[in-house]
């Protein structure tokens, strides 16, 4: 029987160095590699039996790219990812939802072997295809993304001191999700940007009557984008990469659209004998 081939992927060369001693005195073909493009290459013209890839490569959450593309090309493989934070307890369950499993580092060796030999002989059935685009992920995961933004407002420093209820701190944040949503889906993104500019020019007026500062309309965005782009890095695993980067593109572009528009009406509002917008 051949040995099962092993990609291994982690940015620190001694990591890499070390285990693939390690993994081929325990019998396994290893292919070590130190960054995502190797991995990706590596991926696309030979067949791996299992994949153990760091979670962060270079970039936080570069990993998923990399169990994406596996799952992708060679469906069967074993896909085990490791990850130096066990506190990320919603990010972890994102992960075991869509890997073979994880590990903690630094992982006993003897742990990681059991764990490769346990899952070739009992591979995980009916994995779920990475088909989803962002504007799904956005919609099915509209109140955790507001609940977040809502802790993070609470607790921020600048925020923190505005005299709002929970309701009000977030009121509207649930439209500007869906509209996010309807902008990376449609057609006819001119379309749906006038109406998302008209909710972001009302969203200024009600900024200013909410007693905002400038600089805190701003913060409002920036919370509820960290939010937004959470809940996006902990689905990345079930997130069809084909379109990917042109959905994160026009995303980004719309949340600008939303802060300029916001700003815009907040402006207006308060300078003395300034039209309001609406009238």
């Amino acid at each position: 029987m051949k040995p099962a081939r092993v990609l291994f992927v982690d940015d620190e060369p001694g990591i890499v160095s070390t285990m693939e001693a390690i993994l081929r005195q325990h019998g396994y073909d290893v292919t070590a590699v130190g960054s995502v493009n190797e991995a990706l290459a590596r991926i696309s013209s030979a067949p791996f039996d299992v994949l153990i890839s760091d979670l962060n490569i270079g970039h936080p959450g570069d990993g998923f790219t990399i169990v994406s593309a596996m799952r992708r090309t060679h469906p069967r493989c074993v896909t085990l990812i490791l990850t130096g934070y066990p506190g990320f307890d919603s990010a972890l369950e994102a992960i075991r939802s869509q890997v073979d499993d994880y590990l903690i580092k630094p992982a006993p060796v003897s742990h990681l072997i059991n764990l490769i030999e346990q899952k070739l002989k009992n591979p995980k059935p009916g994995r779920t295809a990475a088909n989803k685009r962002i504007s799904q992920v956005l919609r099915e995961n509209v109140l955790e993304i507001t609940q977040r933004a809502l802790k993070e407002m609470k607790a921020d420093a600048l925020m923190e001191g505005l005299p709002l209820s929970d309701e009000l701190r977030i009121e509207g944040a649930s439209r500007m999700i869906e509209e996010l949503g309807a902008m990376l889906e449609s057609d006819k993104p001119d379309k749906v940007a006038k109406e998302m500019m008209r909710d972001a020019l009302a969203r200024g007026e009600l900024r200013r009557r909410q007693g905002y500062s400038i600089p805190q309309v701003a913060g409002y965005m920036r919370l509820l984008e960290h939010a937004i782009f959470d809940v996006i890095h902990e689905h990345m695993l079930a997130i069809n990469l084909s379109y990917f980067m042109f959905d994160l593109g026009r995303l980004n572009d719309s949340l600008g659209i939303q802060l300029e528009h916001t700003l815009m009406a907040y402006l207006d509002v308060e300078r003395p004998g300034t039209q309001q917008v609406g009238q």
